[in-house]
């Protein structure tokens, strides 16, 4: 059932990468499964727990590393040549766009992420040391 629904996303946005990945994504997927997946638990807890300043440079990091590789992801989707593709990529501008939507996601909450742990003062403030 997993094959027929992959099958069914590469088919319906047009998404070769998902079927045939290229080095580079493979690279990702690998950080995917050792740095990001185990992030998540940990950052659920800190966020959902609330208060826990400690979050903002492992936040960072992640967010930082997730947009750095969706740039690359992005570029792909708008600049390759998907005509050599042994499976059915985007032809046209338009189906570049809509694949294009089912990335950003991923790139638009990580940024909202790296963002608020720049910006937000809760994550922001600097500790004042005491002089003795």
């Amino acid at each position: 059932k997993l094959r027929e629904l992959l099958e069914w996303y590469a088919a319906t946005f047009r998404d070769p990468v998902m079927l045939q990945p290229p080095e580079w994504f493979k690279a990702f997927i690998y950080c995917e499964a050792f740095l990001q997946l185990p992030f998540f638990p940990v950052a659920a807890y800190a966020f959902l727990k609330g208060g826990c300043k400690w979050i903002r440079t492992p936040a960072i990091i992640y967010s930082t590393h997730v947009a750095t590789t969706l740039c690359a992801i992005v570029a792909h989707i708008l600049f390759h040549d998907f005509s050599q593709s042994e499976h059915l990529g985007p032809q046209t501008q338009r189906e570049r766009l809509i694949l294009l939507s089912v990335y950003m996601p991923y790139l638009l909450i990580p940024l909202l992420i790296l963002f608020t742990m720049l910006y937000n003062p809760h994550y922001n403030h600097v500790e004042k040391r005491k002089r003795k």
